[in-house]
């Protein structure tokens, strides 16, 4: 069977765990049809590009499906129909990713850069260093013992 990668957007003001009803029932629906569902992933609240509906942002969930086109028909078809829903996207994939996707990865990402600092960087030291004898900001020049280390 064709494996696809399926995202919906579910409204703002619904709660994660009416987000995960949804999941559960448009996963009873593939599987219904004989397809099967070997990952689904939620993503959170995140704030949209632009409205839709009303709606400045949305539960973004992530689903790998293995099933028929008829079935991937039929939840499209349940979620245009479904209120709570404002998006969706299906995409046909090659081979569906194993491990987290990009987004969550993308989440591990930013907490490994709140060890390192606000913006990401290191300490930079001393700046003077870097100005390759020029002298300092306020207009001294740098002592003579100062400019032989910068030449080393």
């Amino acid at each position: 069977m064709p494996l696809y990668e399926h995202v919906y957007l579910a409204r703002q003001d619904l709660s994660q765990q009416q987000v995960d009803e949804l999941s559960s029932q448009y996963k009873g629906v593939i599987e219904k049809m004989g397809g099967s569902v070997p990952k689904t992933e939620y993503w959170g609240v995140k704030s949209l590009t632009f409205r839709i509906h009303k709606n400045r942002k949305a539960h973004f969930t992530l689903m790998n499906i293995d099933a028929s086109p008829a079935a991937i028909m039929e939840i499209e078809r349940q979620e245009r129909l479904n209120e709570d829903v404002l998006r969706a996207l299906t995409v046909r994939v090659e081979e569906l990713e194993a491990g987290p996707s990009a987004m969550m990865r993308k989440a591990d990402r930013d907490e490994r850069r709140g060890e390192r600092g606000e913006r990401g960087g290191f300490d930079r030291g001393d700046r003077r260093r870097d100005r390759d004898g020029r002298g300092s900001r306020d207009g001294d020049e740098i002592d003579a013992g100062e400019s032989e280390e910068l030449e080393a």
